[in-house]
């Protein structure tokens, strides 16, 4: 018994030593953790796994899918909480609703469907037009970089931090906007106001 107790001690004993296994490295982390967008609090967050095995191709896409419903987002949470404070276009019908309830008022008139049509053709456009155009003489500058060598509004004059620094505010905002208007959205459907005065789109 002695012998044995012995011996479970210098087993311990050499354990303690013996080099610490070291965690496997997720690729993925080492990859992607200096990537814009990996910052604090979060730093790299992936809690899905959708990059475990990724390439940068793989993960360009996902930054330009990212990117384009971040900014539609922003879009969406103008132009919700716009309508919701009653402002509407001049010679807009008064009587359409905010929120959800605008789509059945437009298709209930003829007036109406115009008007849905006209943003079918605005989102066919947008769609067009919002993607790198391979076959002009330009490459983009980063992805989500959709100027395509015509619009500029200042940007090349700005150093490279600043570049990245407004990058990073894009990518941050259009986050927000995603879980703001999914937000908004879900609270007009369970008829909970959570905006100021109580306001409630189409109720």
């Amino acid at each position: 018994m002695m012998k044995t107790a012995c011996l479970l001690a210098l087993a311990g004993s050499a354990a303690a030593f013996a080099p610490a296994q070291q965690a496997p490295v997720n690729t993925a982390v080492s990859a992607f953790k200096d990537e814009l967008g990996a910052q604090m609090p979060l730093g790299f967050f992936d809690p899905m796994g959708f990059l475990k095995d990724a390439d940068q191709e793989q993960f360009d896409r996902f930054r330009e899918v990212e990117l384009k419903h971040g900014r539609i987002a922003m879009l969406a949470v103008t132009g919700y909480l716009t309508t919701a404070s009653g402002y509407r276009f001049p010679d807009f019908p008064a009587d359409v609703p905010a929120g959800f309830g605008a789509w059945g008022a437009l298709a209930s008139t003829q007036d109406g469907k115009n008007v849905l049509a006209q943003m079918g053709a605005f989102f066919v456009i947008a769609e067009i037009v919002n993607r790198d155009a391979d076959w002009l003489d330009n490459k983009a500058e980063f992805v989500g970089d959709y100027r395509n060598g015509k619009l500029d509004f200042g940007w090349d004059k700005f150093d490279e931090k600043t570049k990245l620094r407004k990058r990073a505010i894009e990518l941050n905002n259009g986050r927000a906007a995603q879980m703001g208007i999914l937000g908004l959205m879900v609270h007009e459907k369970l008829g909970v106001s959570i905006l100021p005065g109580g306001v409630l789109p189409g109720h």
